[in-house]
């Protein structure tokens, strides 16, 4: 018995992105692959255009936008499938490019979630931003990915052509085994975009699943094709990942590293002032007042134990901060083979 695969693409104002991106996806190699679209509340011409140009892919209409978390936990909860390929509205793809992961997937059931090789669109020859080739975090919380360091992006030169366990799968290009997305509840909403995903990946660690980077499979991120750099980017970012941390970390590590992570926010926050960067220090104000709010009113405790951070997969045992800013390692090959 063959398995069921969908691609959902959350859709948001992207006329565009559809019409230049869709064409890729309904082009690709893998039988019975269904496509849906779910409309996240689009003031624009989106479904129209769809209805139109592609009466063959199912549309979802929601009435307002409720980010990526939200969006796509309604989204999921209407499609019936066995793998979710949750794919940006601004990602083409290449033709074989499911077939890879779905194997790997079926072969090695403890796998929850899985990502391909993610190459910028503009610059092809570069990783992209959005996981590049499988995301992983540092002792402190700090995401970076195997091709991308902070703003640093590699050239793909093979040097990551290994399919490997990771911590985090991108939300650019997610393949997702259903019964576990539901399993575990989804996306948190309370996160309305950015590291959502790396959230329900360490969820899905701690509940004893795998997560892959498969890069026998390759995409094109666009990139910023949802929320363009700037404050409220920031704000998310910041205020996402305390929230992150306070809801995975053990109680033994919690303690003392949510206040060596507000003291290193206010370090880049001032250097966003100090550098001409206003809007940086003023988000991640909002962001620490905004988790301090959240701590206070849903942080829940768990007596459940929860294994340490750096005993599941794709975790680095040092700071990644300390190895780009004042040691000047940008790559992530020699960030990881960095000795104490």
């Amino acid at each position: 018995m063959s398995v069921t695969v969908t691609v959902v693409i959350l859709n948001f104002n992207g006329r565009n992105y559809l019409e230049q991106f869709l064409p890729s996806v309904m082009a690709t190699n893998y039988p019975q692959l269904g496509v849906v679209v779910a409309d996240n509340g689009s003031t624009d011409d989106s479904v129209a255009y769809l209805q139109i140009a592609y009466p063959s892919v199912r549309i979802l209409q929601n009435t307002k936008n409720e980010g990526f978390a939200g969006g796509y936990n309604w989204a999921l909860q209407q499609v019936e499938s066995d793998y979710y390929i949750l794919l940006n509205s601004d990602v083409a793809v290449a033709q074989n490019w499911v077939g890879s992961i779905i194997a790997l997937m079926e072969a090695d059931k403890n796998i929850a979630a899985c990502q391909p090789k993610i190459l910028s669109y503009n610059h092809p020859a570069l990783f992209e931003y959005a996981g590049a080739a499988g995301g992983w975090i540092d002792y402190l919380g700090y995401p970076f990915s195997r091709g991308r360091v902070f703003d640093i992006c590699e050239h793909d030169k093979g040097q990551y052509n290994t399919t490997e366990p990771i911590f985090w799968a991108s939300g650019a290009a997610m393949f997702v085994r259903a019964k576990v997305f539901h399993e575990l509840k989804g996306f948190d909403p309370y996160f309305f975009a950015h590291q959502e995903e790396i959230d329900l990946c360490w969820r899905m660690q701690i509940a004893g699943y795998g997560i892959m980077a498969c890069t026998d499979s390759v995409v094109y991120h666009l990139g910023a094709g949802t929320l363009p750099r700037g404050g409220r980017k920031v704000y998310l970012n910041f205020r996402n990942n305390l929230i992150m941390m306070s809801k995975n970390l053990p109680g033994r590590e919690l303690w003392w590293k949510l206040p060596y992570r507000f003291l290193l926010d206010a370090v880049s926050a001032w250097k966003g002032l100090l550098t001409g960067e206003p809007y940086f220090f003023s988000a991640i104000v909002k962001a620490h007042i905004a988790f301090v709010y959240w701590f206070i009113t849903r942080f829940e405790w768990n007596a459940k134990p929860k294994p340490a951070l750096q005993s599941l997969n794709g975790v680095y045992a040092r700071s990644v901060v300390w190895n780009y800013f004042f040691q000047s390692k940008q790559r992530f090959l020699e960030i990881i083979s960095t000795k104490p």
